[in-house]
């Protein structure tokens, strides 16, 4: 999982992905410093209040359909560990009945968490920003526990340090 600099000291890490115990790709090659950043994105979006009501429909950035991740493989011609994961911001209606034949829609923020193997068989799965926050913050700690070593983690950091979080989901 981490690749090691000139000097033999880890820096970053690479996502296998596994489906029911068997490698199902590699993506992200050196994705580390962007997950931890992420992560504390969506914890931040999270703590404010002023365009969702509710904290699972706050995300990062303004715009509410965009791609939040995106990683794939090294290469086309790296089929062995070829792969993708990728993680795009949706909006999706539910219609809340009301008394009689009224109702009305509401809108709700999810992020589409998409894996991709390189047989080309795909995985998602539609979560809230608490249950992606809890995702990104378990990457980034196994990487943590993989590298033996805590980083401070600094706004413009390059190292991964339990992604500079404040507060933990509730």
């Amino acid at each position: 999982m981490a690749c090691r600099d000139s000097a033999g000291v880890p820096y970053e890490v690479t996502l296998e992905l596994f489906r029911d115990g068997v490698a199902y790709g590699s993506v992200g090659e050196r994705c580390g410093w962007f997950l931890a950043r992420l992560a504390r994105s969506v914890a931040e979006a999270r703590e404010c209040q002023l365009a969702w009501s509710d904290p699972d429909d706050r995300f990062p950035g303004e715009a509410d359909e965009a791609e939040l991740f995106g990683f794939r493989y090294r290469s086309r011609t790296d089929v062995v560990g070829g792969g993708e994961l990728r993680c795009q911001l949706r909006l999706i209606p539910v219609w809340v009945p009301g008394r009689g034949s009224t109702g009305r829609w509401r809108l709700t923020r999810r992020a589409c968490v998409e894996a991709w193997g390189a047989p080309g068989v795909g995985l998602r799965a539609v979560v809230t920003s608490g249950e992606l926050l809890m995702f990104l913050m378990s990457l980034v700690t196994e990487a943590e526990v993989r590298l033996g070593a805590q980083y401070g983690m600094e706004r413009n950091s390059s190292l991964i340090s339990g992604a500079g979080m404040a507060s933990r989901p509730r």
